[in-house]
């Protein structure tokens, strides 16, 4: 090989060179210019120098350094790229985590306070004794009744119950079960816990009814929910 095309390969060896070092610079997040064009034309004088035996050598040292520094500046995007995700990824988590955690505290606040106007009407409403015993009684007079023992709130769920499952007849009977009343108790025998007159008394009945949705369900417009899944409370 001539002095010229070695003095050639020099020049362009040593741009790569320069180029590998700018790489590596912006890479290691430096701002420092460490090549200009006279360094570039020194360093091909000095590279021209070399025995040309040994300038396969610079060539492959120069690529290798330019694989590295571009394998360095690779693994900084990685790295960047992968915080990146990270951070997302994290901020997505604790978004979900927060309403998860608010949709259970409505619904926890929301049981609360069923649970305590079921109490406090309970604890305000009229008992069976407050209705006088009667020999019949119309729907008209058991609505009444019931209105003034179920909470106002939760009426129209009890209400749904007892038409679905008597049409308000306190002495409604199923051919095949045997299950009595306005809620269709199994055995009807059940409701003695309430009172000795549960298959003549509506109020008996109605004090058990909710009573019933209360322990079992936590209140009438729940166990009207389980109902309308389920057909059967």
């Amino acid at each position: 090989m001539s002095r010229i095309s070695v003095r050639g390969f020099a020049v362009a060896s040593a741009t790569a060179v320069t180029a590998v070092g700018s790489v590596v610079g912006v890479a290691s997040g430096s701002t420092a210019q460490n090549n200009d064009a006279e360094a570039t034309a020194s360093g091909a004088t000095l590279l021209a120098d070399i025995p040309a035996g040994q300038q396969a050598q610079v060539q492959t040292a120069s690529l290798t350094q330019q694989a590295d520094a571009q394998a360095i500046a690779a693994d900084v995007s990685a790295k960047k790229d992968a915080e990146e995700a990270a951070r997302k990824a994290a901020a997505e988590t604790a978004i979900a985590k927060k309403k998860a955690a608010e949709k259970a505290a409505e619904a926890a606040a929301k049981e609360a306070k069923e649970r305590a106007e079921a109490k406090e009407a309970a604890s305000r409403s009229k008992d069976i004794s407050d209705f006088p015993v009667a020999t019949s009684y119309t729907i008209a007079q058991i609505q009444a009744m019931a209105r003034q023992m179920v909470p106002a709130g939760q009426f129209q769920c009890f209400s749904n119950i007892v038409d679905h499952e008597s049409d308000w007849n306190y002495k409604a009977v199923n051919p095949s079960s045997g299950a009595y009343g306005m809620f269709q108790a199994l055995p009807g025998s059940k409701m003695s816990s309430v009172g000795a007159d549960w298959r003549t008394n509506p109020a008996t009945q109605i004090k058990w009814g909710l009573n019933y949705m209360n322990d079992r369900y936590g209140s009438p417009c729940d166990a009207w929910s389980f109902w309308q899944a389920n057909h059967w409370y």
